[in-house]
């Protein structure tokens, strides 16, 4: 999963697949839009007005921990 941002258009984009392939854009509110990908899967979201719609603070810059693999 990837996010972008874009502070001069506040536009909010959250990658789910990063394969390259045909979408179809689906609006689902004035601020959503959806891109379905092969087998009517999500492959991203569009958030339009992102900063009204969500605490960007707290999400930019993504945080995130991985567990270290088990040693044997």
């Amino acid at each position: 999963m990837q996010l972008f941002y874009d502070a001069k258009t506040d536009l909010l984009y959250i990658r789910l697949d990063d394969r390259k392939q045909s979408v179809i854009n689906r609006r689902v509110t004035d601020a959503i839009v959806l891109d379905i990908g092969e087998g009517d899967k999500i492959v991203g979201i569009e958030i339009l007005d992102a900063s009204r719609h969500l605490n960007l603070e707290q999400l930019l810059p993504v945080k995130y921990q991985t567990s270290e693999p088990a040693i044997a």
